[in-house]
């Protein structure tokens, strides 16, 4: 009897851990569902898409494929990311690259920027950055040329700013926001204190953070601040209602809490997939702490619903209900 040899397999040989991540990756539970907008949405939505295409702009939305962009888009909101596409940090969440040595500013990053939130057509645009640590201000410098730049051409659209830590450099915060035309500025603790070593790079913390949201505050009281928290990396209930309470200390007012999801096997794993009901838990918590605004759920990103949630934080609806994707 003849017939083709089968392959040998090599039973003994190990599991990269990249394998083994792959592997035990959990399931996305049943609730992890996004929807379509509707009526009015569906306009807004296909015009803000439109204007993309035709003018092949780039925004963080569609390069992190984020589940809630016709939502955002649908509002009127939109993130846009500045001062390159690698960072100087090496969170373990985070998809974006890591270098050192990152290439330099663009100095016609504001101008550009500016044209881009103008042709999308916009009303509440989040302007977020990478970390530039070998920069002496952290960037805050070109930050605050590029925030101008949108407002000179565009002084209608409310302006979010979500900033890196700055290396703790108070007076590079001071460079950036005083007599800056702004609605929110945000900051992102992004886990529990206890994780920050496992979860955020070395030069991270959540007390250099807070440091950073307090100062934001005392500079300009007139402004919202904001920070969101991850969850799904190791941490308890008890832990995030404790984080809660510390960012209320330093004043924080809007504050966005939502399941983390690993980019790709390499990264960190996910931990757990709080129940929505837990969401809700926590989202009465952080009302009864004092926050004036907060959007909390499975899909919740720190940019979700931006626009809606400063609305709500100046007496407008509330930004998510329970019972919502």
């Amino acid at each position: 009897m003849t017939g083709k040899r089968l392959p040998v397999v090599n039973e003994s040989k190990p599991l990269t851990a990249i394998e083994r991540r792959k592997q035990s990756r959990k399931r996305l539970p049943p609730w992890f569902k996004t929807y379509l907008p509707t009526g009015d949405a569906q306009i807004a939505f296909n015009g803000v898409r439109g204007n993309v295409q035709e003018h092949k702009l780039s925004t963080v939305c569609q390069e992190a494929q984020c589940p809630n962009i016709h939502d955002c888009w649908g509002r009127g909101t939109a993130t846009f990311m500045v001062a390159g596409e690698e960072c100087t940090r090496a969170c373990r969440f985070c998809a974006v690259g890591t270098v050192k040595s990152p290439p330099p500013l663009d100095i016609d990053e504001p101008e550009n920027l500016a044209e881009a939130v103008d042709l999308m057509g916009v009303t509440h645009a989040v302007i977020t950055c990478v970390n530039r640590d070998e920069l002496p201000d952290g960037g805050a410098a070109h930050y605050r040329s590029c925030l101008e730049a949108v407002h000179t051409r565009r002084p209608d659209v409310g302006l979010e700013f979500l900033c890196s830590d700055l290396d703790g450099n108070l007076e590079a915060l001071a460079t950036l926001l005083v007599g800056l035309e702004l609605r929110v500025f945000a900051h992102n603790v992004e886990c529990v204190p206890r994780l920050d070593s496992v979860v955020r790079d070395h030069r991270a913390s959540f007390q250099q953070s807070l440091k950073i949201l307090k100062e934001a505050k005392r500079i300009r009281p007139d402004i919202l601040t904001k920070s969101s928290i991850m969850v799904g990396v190791g941490e308890t209930n008890e832990e995030v209602v404790e984080a809660m309470k510390l960012l209320r200390e330093v004043d924080v007012d809007l504050l966005t809490i939502g399941q983390y999801l690993a980019p790709s096997p390499r990264h960190l794993a996910v931990d757990r997939f709080p129940e929505p009901d837990v969401f809700s838990k926590w989202d009465e918590c952080a009302r009864e702490l004092g926050f004036k605004a907060v959007a909390c759920g499975p899909l919740v990103r720190s940019s979700y619903r931006a626009g809606l949630l400063y609305e709500e934080a100046n007496g407008g609806p509330v930004t998510l209900t329970y019972g919502e994707p």
